[in-house]
């Protein structure tokens, strides 16, 4: 090929490849894109790659997708910022397609251009664009639209602004849902643009306009909206513009506006101020916490914490406990399970009596609930209780509780309580940790799930970091020991796991005495994974223990175990002799 026609190459190829009939060799093509620009060099992408671009109607949604990506970042290829404008047309037709995921990729990329065009160049070339995506036969079009005023508007001169902002306006109004949807999805982003004057008028014309929309799909997009536009608006402003709307929404006849609104509580208090969300929203909020859809219960459910510590102590024991309550029996499991996941959080919220005489026997309840992830829930959170009531309290009412939990028949609870143990146990002190939980401890080394015994493994070694060696030598150690005897090889495996965890905390003379005998004892056993295994404990033990020890004692173990006839223990065995040579150079 001469050197003439090499420029032409990689073009020639793009184009072919862009015309296959095999989607996969278009899509790579369409990835290559950058390295063809550069191929061409600037000009040339701006004469001759982007205008092909603009005209390529590939009709696989794919490589659409691709190229609407592809030509975001494009913009170092056609020379720079001042040539910005030439990547507008193809992304213009992709705002213009069928496929949500192609126009919304385009938008995106559309906003990043223009986000680093210069002002004239904004307002020669991407607000009439906008204003032609605007005015789209087609409603794709239009929905693409909404999503790029936000970068428009600021560079505009006065009477664009008046006229972009009418477009908006009647974007809101549209007669098909799906560009009202788009409308009101992006009115927060386009409001954070507009100046103050026009905000109080226009804007909340417009959003008055979407929350009447017949269509429940725009009203709780509208309902979404309160929340960003409640962050422009002055606290008076809110109050007057979205305190109404939140009481209607939250009696609207769509259950999905009322579960957006229960979703999104504690923002739009935010937005209203806690005086008016102390006064008005009380009551809606009772409502949706005893709303006939599940769904809208179990949102409501789990803001009832955040939505307590706006209120004052009196005003949650007097208006939202008493749907807790109610709560805590729920029909639905999920509903049980949302609030079980923040009523602890309620504790410090109400004080110590109003726990003690409201909200325990409900905790209580929600413990011996049927269904596991209710009973999970509580678990996980029972340190704020702590900090309210005391220990001796929480030992005598939840302990019970507890201990019952520790052999429940659901695995993933027992392995909630495991993990919560040594911060009970910090906080119950050792005394009563002895009495009540230590043999809990040992049962669960012992349990058929492995997550279970390799938790219990990690919880023996917590406990010994939290009591110090003395007392899990006294009250740990020889029980662990003698659990090596197990018939069931995966037990003495656990035990083996167990012995490897306790060696860094319990240092190295109780390791040399207690735990060394042990596993090399093991390293006897019929069963390859046990001697493996062993093989790994001693590996992890050489940095543990003196030289002399590693010399006398692990390596002739490890000597005899690289001979074994299993290819893993003698895999293993090698691996650890290696350390052992290591620490004996260095």
């Amino acid at each position: 090929m001469s050197m003439i026609e090499e420029p032409l190459y990689p073009i020639a190829v793009l184009i072919d490849e862009l015309k296959n009939e095999d989607i996969q060799l278009r899509l790579n093509s369409i990835r290559r894109l950058s390295t063809i620009a550069r191929a061409l060099g600037e000009e040339r992408t701006r004469k001759e790659l982007i205008p092909f671009l603009s005209e390529n109607n590939d009709d696989d949604d794919e490589v659409l997708l691709a190229m609407a990506e592809e030509l975001g970042v494009f913009i170092p290829y056609v020379g720079g910022v001042e040539y910005a404008n030439v990547l507008l047309p193809p992304l213009e037709t992709l705002c213009t397609v069928e496929e949500t995921c192609v126009r919304d990729k385009a938008v995106e990329s559309l906003c990043r251009i223009g986000a680093q065009m210069r002002e004239q160049d904004l307002v020669e070339y991407f607000i009439p664009l906008v204003k032609r995506l605007a005015a789209g036969e087609w409603f794709t079009a239009r929905v693409s639209s909404c999503g790029l005023f936000h970068i428009a508007y600021p560079s505009a001169p006065e009477a664009l602004k008046t006229e972009l902002r009418a477009i908006y306006s009647q974007l809101c109004q549209d007669d098909m849902p799906m560009v009202r949807r788009s409308a009101a999805t992006n009115l927060g982003k386009f409001a954070a643009t507009v100046e103050a004057p026009h905000l109080k008028v226009d804007i909340m014309s417009m959003f008055d306009d979407l929350t009447h929309d017949d269509q429940d799909s725009v009203r709780l997009l509208a309902v979404e909206g309160c929340a960003a536009l409640g962050k422009l608006l002055e606290p008076q402003d809110c109050v007057a513009h979205f305190l109404p709307v939140i009481v209607n929404f939250s009696q609207d006849k769509s259950w999905r506006v009322r579960y957006m609104v229960a979703n999104q509580l504690y923002e739009l208090c935010e937005a209203v101020g806690p005086e008016p969300t102390r006064s008005e929203l009380v009551p809606a909020y009772v409502r949706l916490l005893r709303d006939n859809e599940a769904e809208v219960r179990i949102a409501a459910a789990g803001k009832v914490t955040k939505f307590c510590r706006i209120l004052n102590p009196e005003l949650a024991i007097q208006h939202i406990l008493p749907c807790v309550k109610e709560l805590s029996t729920d029909s639905s499991q999920h509903v049980r399970s949302a609030l079980a996941s923040v009523i602890m959080g309620m504790a410090p919220v109400l004080g110590k009596d109003a726990t003690i005489e409201q909200l325990l026997p409900i905790f209580l309840s929600l413990l011996k609930d049927e269904f596991p992830d209710v009973r999970l829930n509580i678990i996980s959170k029972l340190d704020q209780v702590n900090q309210v009531i005391g220990i001796d309290l929480l030992s005598q009412s939840l302990l019970p509780a507890i201990v019952e939990l520790a052999e429940d028949r659901h695995w993933r609870v027992r392995l909630a309580i495991i993990e919560y143990i040594p911060l009970l146990a910090s906080q119950l002190g050792v005394g009563f940790f002895d009495d009540k939980l230590g043999a809990l401890c040992m049962q669960w080394l012992k349990d058929k799930v492995y997550s279970i015994r390799d938790a219990a493994a990690n919880n023996v070694k917590r406990l010994a970091e939290e009591f110090g060696p003395d007392w899990a030598m006294q009250h740990i150690v020889p029980q662990v020991l003698d659990m090596i005897n197990n018939p069931h090889y995966l037990y003495r495996m656990t035990i083996l796991h167990a012995i490897s965890l306790l060696a860094p905390v319990m240092g190295s003379d109780i390791t040399c005495s207690k735990l060394l005998p042990v596993v090399i004892n093991a390293s006897k056993d019929r069963v390859p994974n046990i001697k493996f295994n062993v093989a790994k404990v001693l590996q992890s033990l050489i940095p543990i223990v003196d030289q002399s020890v590693v010399e006398k004692t692990i390596r002739p173990c490890l000597v005899e175990l690289s001979e074994d006839p299993d290819v893993d223990v003698r895999f293993f065995a090698t691996q650890a002799l290696e350390s052992c040579n290591q620490v004996m150079m260095s």
